[in-house]
């Protein structure tokens, strides 16, 4: 059974969830004339599969490998593909399509977004992570030397076909990583995920409603705030810390596992401010390594000060993190006094002696 979830906005459209999801791609494209199948290598055979399915029915398809992970994100491999697309002539009339994990549906999604000022994309996610996050909402981007997605465009899909069969060759450790995206939707917005994970902390045994669910808490927001200046920061929760992790180690840690010690840190953080009961933080870290997720994490804390500085959800100098007033119930927390960053890092690192 296939779980459809719409995401309202100017652009409304539907993520649709379950196996052989992928198979509406050629419903989604009917009558488009040409379609650009961007993929990472490993998913060669399953690009040519979608480029086969939307030839059946008329569609001038291509498959464009570009790298895998992180490295498809700069703007050396954004131009080539960009020339690409002059090659096979796309022009508004035509499409994207992002198949592949978080990496790739944000670079495909910001090709659509740039070329000719905006052609449609439908994203095909490949990973937990992508179905969950990455491909949901509209956010595309590429990173720079300066930081991640420094360089992107708000430009919501056509369409989002979360295939879970593609989730059966997925190894674990990346499977893992992206349930670090759904258990922070818990946090946030639904406590029945964090009873899910706690019931089973792999994931496997609900999948669909994990996705489901998170899934409805971020087209929720986003159908709200598309352009991230309200409710939809709260889904940065744990991205501060998060995403200075992965750059100070240059995109050596998983998404997920980045943030899932951000996680920690903003629930710690939010226990110095007063806002979780020593329950709620000591809650986070329990079940994110019930999950097989990191909590702690030793680096070099004045150079991860400096990076969230310039993350592209600080405003000017200044500090901000998405905190919890309780479970369920997240705020903003502007320029938090240095005492309470500190202690809430030695909790994280270890050095709380």
């Amino acid at each position: 059974m296939t779980r459809r979830v719409p995401v309202a906005g100017e652009q409304p459209y539907e993520v649709v969830i379950g196996a052989g999801a992928q198979a509406e791609l050629a419903l989604v494209l009917a009558g488009t004339p040409k379609v650009a199948v961007v993929h990472a290598p490993p998913l060669a055979a399953a690009a040519g599969a979608a480029v086969e399915t939307l030839q059946t029915t008329g569609v001038a398809a291509e498959a464009l490998v570009v790298p895998d992970g992180e490295a498809a994100k700069t703007a050396q491999v954004a131009a080539a593909m960009w020339d690409e697309f002059g090659r096979l002539g796309l022009t508004r009339s035509d499409a994207v399509v992002g198949l592949g994990g978080g990496a790739v549906t944000d670079l495909a999604g910001f090709l659509a977004a740039t070329w000719t000022r905006g052609i449609r994309v439908v994203q095909v996610p490949t990973s937990l992570l992508g179905m969950v996050d990455a491909a949901v909402g509209g956010k595309t981007g590429i990173n720079t030397a300066a930081g991640k997605n420094l360089v992107g465009a708000f430009h919501p899909p056509a369409g989002v076909l979360a295939d879970t069969d593609l989730l059966a060759g997925l190894p674990q450790d990346e499977f893992r990583a992206g349930l670090a995206e759904v258990v922070k939707c818990g946090f946030i917005a639904d406590g029945r995920i964090l009873e899910l994970l706690a019931a089973d902390p792999t994931g496997r045994r609900d999948t669909e409603e994990l996705i489901e669910r998170a899934v409805r808490v971020k087209a929720a927001a986003v159908g709200e705030d598309l352009l991230d200046t309200g409710v939809r920061e709260f889904l940065n929760y744990g991205h501060t810390l998060g995403h200075a992790v992965e750059r100070v180690e240059d995109f050596g840690w998983r998404h997920g596992e980045a943030v899932a010690v951000g996680l920690v840190f903003a629930a710690e953080l939010a226990g110095q401010a007063g806002l979780l009961t020593r329950a709620e933080v000591d809650r986070h870290r329990e079940l994110l390594t019930a999950m097989g997720l990191p909590t702690t994490y030793a680096g070099d804390w004045p150079r991860l000060q400096e990076v969230m500085r310039v993350d592209k959800k600080a405003r000017g100098a200044s500090l901000r993190f998405v905190v919890l007033d309780g479970l369920g119930d997240p705020r903003i927390l502007n320029d938090p006094d240095q005492a309470w960053l500190d202690a809430a890092w030695a909790a994280v690192s270890g050095d709380d002696t």
